[in-house]
């Protein structure tokens, strides 16, 4: 894990995707963001949140996720090489109560269907946690647009592992980030 006093310049973000690029995800098996269950030690959590139904929100929504709004309206600095796919790794720093923390993930699914689109990330080494999140915008057949985040995870960090409440605490607070930041993204 990596924390930082100061917020890391872009230059160091994109350094950290480079180095992330040859490294393993780590966690297995890749996909468990869709499983019934989590694997033995892994937590999951599922959110949705609707977002209105006029047809505008569910294209905003895409956007957001597609050009990373929803991260940087989370807080979050990020360096990616461009939207979502398969493979890419995006680095991102992330607020702490003091300092901030890195994290690089890379890209294991993607889906861009009429109805639904969104993306899901494993950790790579630089991550306070093992697992998968998902993002993904789903547009309802009454026309209903939801925002739906999963994350399958475990502490990986001893500091995490030694104080799960404040990991825990962090984990949940940024998720509704996320969520707030999709609102707004969507009402834009």
């Amino acid at each position: 894990m990596s924390i930082r006093l100061t917020r890391p310049s872009a230059a160091a973000l994109r350094a950290l995707a480079v180095a992330g690029e040859a490294q393993s995800l780590t966690y297995q098996p890749v996909g468990v963001t869709s499983m019934v269950a989590p694997p033995d030690g892994y937590r999951l959590d599922r959110w949705s949140q609707s977002l209105g139904r006029e047809d505008h929100v569910f294209e905003r929504a895409v956007e957001a996720l597609r050009n990373w709004r929803v991260h940087e309206g989370a807080g979050l600095v990020v360096h990616s090489g461009g939207p979502p796919t398969i493979d890419s790794v995006v680095a991102m720093a992330a607020p702490l109560p003091l300092g901030w923390v890195e994290v690089v993930c890379r890209v294991v699914e993607v889906v861009d269907q009429p109805d639904r689109f969104g993306f899901t990330y494993g950790t790579l080494s630089v991550h306070p946690e093992q697992g998968e999140e998902s993002f993904t915008v789903v547009r309802l057949e009454d026309g209903t647009s939801s925002f739906e985040i999963v994350a399958v995870s475990r502490p990986r960090q001893v500091l995490d592992r030694a104080f799960p409440p404040i990991a825990r605490r962090l984990q949940i607070a940024a998720t509704n980030r996320y969520l707030a930041a999709m609102q707004s993204a969507a009402d834009a």
